[in-house]
């Protein structure tokens, strides 16, 4: 880290371009070429802060904010960085200024953790022509659906705006294992906290220190052994919904976090090899119309088809 980090430091203060980007975000494009591993390292290990304070890589940036930095960071040695290959994902709305594109399981957002490229990199390689384009928000790897872009930093700024202010819905459909033992609606108020470990892997648990986290579920369709579930976000804690299911000892199946490890397992040997959580709405005030729009991603088959595999199973 010394070999890589300048002793010296220098302060910057963020201009109104940036209000509300993200810190990791604000330092990828600062840093270009920098891994996000190093910068996550530099931020939890105290090298930069924002007003002198220390904060996490997700830190909303506001205009004025002084941010220290070491005066340089240099690339640590790699293998020369291979070309996003292109990527067409089938799209569910556009205009001139958004794109939301329908997201398979199993694709990264982004590149980093041991992925050279995610979806952002892949869909700039397959849209030269936008100059600018950014994830408004994040889906987890193994989460399928709805996920928003922007094409510009306009559009971007307005929804997180939304989106801090809750103004955004966010609407999942799950396949659970378990039975539903309540009415049709249930609310799951619990905190949750964030934990890094020494590997640096992070995992959430639910602790009265942590933050409010909020959901509303609906009983879609009750199986035999496994539930279809519709939920709410109504905050959007990291992985939140993964959580709150986990603690109504209902684990989303495919959840290799969370979730029945040896159900998962058995699923795997099957050929069901993904987590059963799919964004399937969002809706927003349009930036420039102020008119709702409201986009949709058609739940696969194959969780109907999963549901059927698990009740299989209860018989054997």
């Amino acid at each position: 880290m010394r070999d890589l980090v300048d002793k010296t430091v220098r302060e910057c203060v963020v201009s109104e371009q940036f209000e509300g980007q993200r810190l990791d975000n604000y330092l990828l494009r600062e840093w270009r070429g920098v891994p996000r591993s190093l910068i996550y390292r530099l931020i939890r290990n105290g090298h930069i802060r924002v007003n002198v304070g220390r904060v996490r890589p997700d830190c909303r940036l506001s205009t004025g904010d002084r941010l220290r930095l070491p005066a340089s960071v240099r690339v640590p040695e790699a293998p020369p960085p291979t070309h996003a290959r292109p990527l067409a994902l089938q799209v569910l709305y556009e205009d001139e200024i958004l794109l939301a594109v329908d997201k398979p399981a199993g694709l990264a957002v982004h590149g980093g953790s041991g992925v050279a490229h995610g979806v952002i990199e892949r869909l700039r390689a397959h849209l030269p022509q936008h100059a600018f384009l950014e994830l408004v928000h994040r889906l987890d790897r193994d989460t399928s659906g709805v996920l928003l872009l922007a094409k510009k930093r306009s559009a971007l700024t307005a929804i997180q705006q939304q989106w801090r202010a809750q103004k955004v819905e966010k609407k999942y459909t799950a396949l659970v294992l378990g039975v539903w033992q309540a009415e049709q609606h249930r609310e799951i108020k619990l905190p949750l906290k964030r934990i890094v470990a020494a590997n640096g892997n992070r995992h959430v648990i639910v602790d009265s220190a942590g933050k409010n986290a909020y959901t509303r579920t609906r009983l879609l369709q009750q199986y035999s052994n496994s539930a279809l579930l519709e939920a709410d976000l109504q905050t959007g804690r990291t992985h939140q919904l993964r959580v709150h299911f986990a603690t109504q000892q209902l684990p989303i199946l495919g959840d290799e976090r969370y979730g029945n490890f040896a159900l998962n397992h058995s699923a795997a040997r099957a050929g069901w090899q993904r987590m059963f959580l799919h964004a399937q709405q969002l809706a927003f005030t349009h930036p420039q119309s102020a008119e709702r729009v409201q986009i949709l991603s058609p739940l696969a088959e194959e969780f109907t088809l999963a549901a059927q595999w698990l009740a299989q199973q209860r018989t054997r």
